[in-house]
């Protein structure tokens, strides 16, 4: 009688944890991240009446008879590993985390750990919880490289004073595209057409470099850029004011202005080397005279005072310098006769180095190819396409420019010339420069890292979130506000942590993972559980009764 009224007692109490269990579960439907828990039943106990017996050969054997005392709860184990909904929030704070990982958190003594990714930035400026200010755990900057330094965790600063801004970088690139037509009047006016260069220096200080395209020689398709002028943003010049502050020996504004230019550019002036090929009327001949096509003649070269033909022996023939080589100005003050000029098959090519200020843009003679220019800087630089535009010599705040020309065509374009120049490479993506970036944003990856967005249009990693992943989950155990501690059987945290994709999870920026109670199962269990409750019930009841009879007995 007793035994069963004990039983039923027991039956009572662990349908009402059982109870309890359910209760906290459909409490917590619409508790972020919450995960339900379970229980399991196990007995107490069992008084032996007799013990077994063996069979023997003239009888079997007999079980033992035993009495169980009841029913105890045998565990409460966490659904850790379900995941919970989805919910969209549209914060970019709330981070659902997928995977067996763990956010780490810390409340000011220890290091926790949460499902619930409900973040905000405090007023510190560091990254934490929502429901109770916890500080969000990660990796920082390597400030010598730029990457993430994986070693002990630490709260995440995101909003301190050195990522309220971006610093400034200097134009190092630009590119001179579109089309020049020779017969474009700007080219051909002493102006020349104007390009205009908008860079940045080292400090994000904007300035605007002028420079002018003019023609040298139409007819070989050759023209000079030259610097004309760099203005600050305000117009003031500060071409001049460098070269005002050049020392030397420099009598006129205009000689410390030519200064100024040679050293922005490399050089006083540029060394070109043309070639003119002789007409094909004529051929050259070992003795250093040549022939004429057309009559037979051998001409001789005469330099006289200054004027310089080819003459046959009879005097009857004569042609100037220009006639045979196109020679003009220049180069044909500086005309030999024979040096200089190399033999190429029946003809001859005559090589005539010039220095011209600014730099030499050449399309070659049949001017449909790309821009270059036949000269640049040392020797050594012949036929390149980009020009060092040398301002680290007017400060150290500026950095050299190199201006590729290659993108530039000589086509007949109606008269109209359009190149134009640019700064940063062709794609617009590299060597650009910028100016000092305010933040304007912050953007969670999938891996964790948080990276800045600024008004200059740079983007800079700002740190990362680390997560902690646990041998046995379901062993932390649970503190309440969403948080869990290690326990002996959950596995110890190294205080590192890892990253999120290691074992293949991810981060979703927006959306926060809902509670993974099911009503369905819940209620299901609830029935259950009830019933057990009101069967337990009824052994006591009935127990009672047959005690009742047994007092009654007695009359």
């Amino acid at each position: 009688m007793m035994r069963a009224l004990y039983s039923g007692v027991s039956g009572l109490k662990t349908h009402q944890t059982k109870m309890d269990v359910i209760g906290n579960n459909i409490a917590n439907v619409n508790t972020v991240a919450f995960k339900s828990s379970s229980t399991a039943f196990s007995e107490i106990m069992y008084q032996n009446m007799s013990g077994a017996s063996g069979a023997t050969a003239n009888k079997g054997g007999v079980n033992a008879k035993q009495i169980g005392l009841g029913v105890t709860t045998g565990s409460t184990s966490i659904n850790i590993t379900s995941p919970g909904a989805t919910q969209t929030t549209g914060d970019g704070w709330d981070l659902r985390i997928t995977g067996d990982s763990f956010f780490i958190v810390n409340n000011g003594t220890e290091n926790l750990f949460t499902k619930a990714g409900a973040f905000y930035i405090d007023g510190a400026g560091n990254l934490a919880t929502k429901a109770n200010g916890y500080n969000v755990m990660g990796w920082q900057v390597d400030p010598q490289t730029g990457d993430i330094r994986k070693d002990t965790v630490s709260v995440l600063n995101i909003m301190n004073e050195a990522n309220q801004t971006s610093p400034p970088e200097a134009t190092t690139m630009a590119t001179c595209s579109g089309v020049l037509d020779i017969n474009n009047k700007q080219v051909n006016s002493d102006s020349g057409y104007i390009l205009s260069l908008n860079f940045y220096d080292g400090l994000g200080y904007n300035y605007n470099a002028k420079f002018a395209v003019k023609t040298i020689n139409q007819d070989e398709k050759s023209y000079t850029v030259e610097l004309t002028d760099i203005t600050d943003s305000t117009g003031r010049s500060v071409l001049n004011d460098y070269a005002a502050s050049l020392t030397g020996n420099f009598a006129t504004n205009e000689e410390r202005l030519d200064a100024a230019k040679a050293n922005l550019f490399g050089a006083q002036g540029t060394r070109v080397e043309r070639n003119y090929k002789m007409d094909p009327n004529f051929e050259y001949l070992a003795s250093g005279n040549i022939r004429d096509k057309t009559t037979g003649k051998e001409l001789r070269f005469e330099d006289q005072n200054g004027t310089k033909r080819y003459v046959s022996d009879d005097g009857a023939t004569s042609y100037s310098v220009t006639d045979v080589f196109g020679i003009t100005g220049a180069a044909l003050d500086s005309f030999t006769g024979r040096d200089g000029i190399t033999q190429q098959g029946n003809s001859a090519v005559f090589t005539y180095e010039d220095t011209v200020t600014g730099y030499i843009l050449d399309y070659n003679e049949d001017g449909l190819n790309p821009g270059t220019f036949n000269f640049i800087g040392t020797l050594d630089n012949q036929n390149g396409s980009s020009v060092g535009f040398n301002l680290s010599n007017i400060g150290t705040e500026f950095q050299n420019i190199s201006m590729d020309f290659s993108k530039s065509t000589c086509y007949e374009n109606g008269n109209n010339c359009t190149l134009d120049l640019l700064k940063g490479d062709e794609q617009k993506i590299n060597g650009t420069g910028r100016k000092l970036g305010a933040l304007t944003g912050l953007q969670v990856q999938e891996d964790g890292k948080i990276f800045g967005s600024y008004d200059n249009g740079n983007t800079a990693l700002l740190g990362q979130i680390a997560v902690a992943v646990f041998a046995n989950p379901s062993g932390l155990e649970k503190l309440g506000d969403n948080c869990y501690r290690t326990t002996l059987n959950s596995g110890e945290f190294d205080g590192i942590g890892q990253d999120i994709t290691a074992d293949g999870g991810k981060m979703s920026s927006g959306v926060l993972e809902m509670s993974n109670v099911d009503l369905s199962t819940e209620f299901t269990e609830m029935i259950t559980t009830q019933r057990g409750f009101q069967a337990n019930s009824r052994i006591i009841t009935t127990s009672d009764t047959l005690l009742e009879e047994l007092v009654n007995l007695k009359r």
